[in-house]
């Protein structure tokens, strides 16, 4: 898995990238895919299995195979369906997300929070909350400003 020479792949991938990607997807641990195999199996054939994503992953020919379906509970009651990934195709997912994620997330505008690196739905909730209460502070101001809050809250 050291070797980071010149292929005759039309993709280039290191493969010092699929071993870093499969590092990431060890520390996140996690359950088996639709193929039933657990970190621990694929471990049993590690550069065999790496060789294998990076050889289709670089050559265009891989193709994710489908996700275990697992019904988790939803707090309001009911379910909704998880998809858990292979290991395999978890490791490919992050191969592509360590290559496109430097280069997409400086065009990203400051107030996207949807799956973003150190951003969350509840960051999100805190600058629309302080906005709000700024937004309201301004307007306050006036008696022409209540008003229009009032009518915005109760009308």
């Amino acid at each position: 898995m050291t070797s980071n020479g010149a292929t005759n792949k039309p993709f280039s991938i290191e493969k010092r990238r699929v071993y870093e990607a499969y590092k990431a997807v060890k520390s996140n641990r996690g359950a088996a895919g639709v193929d039933g195999q657990t970190l621990e199996m694929f471990e049993t054939d590690l550069a065999g299995n790496l060789y294998r994503i990076w050889n289709r992953m670089s050559s265009g020919a891989y193709f994710p195979p489908p996700v275990r379906g697992v019904s988790i509970p939803k707090k309001t009651g009911g379910e909704r369906i998880l998809g858990v990934p292979t290991i395999s195709d978890r490791i490919a997912q992050m191969v592509v997300k360590q290559m496109i994620e430097p280069e997409l997330e400086p065009i990203f505008l400051p107030d996207s929070y949807g799956y973003r690196p150190g951003k969350s739905a509840l960051d999100a909730v805190s600058v629309t909350r302080q906005r709000c209460w700024k937004l309201i502070g301004s307007w306050s101001s006036t008696s022409e400003g209540c008003s229009t809050i009032f009518r915005m809250i109760f009308c």
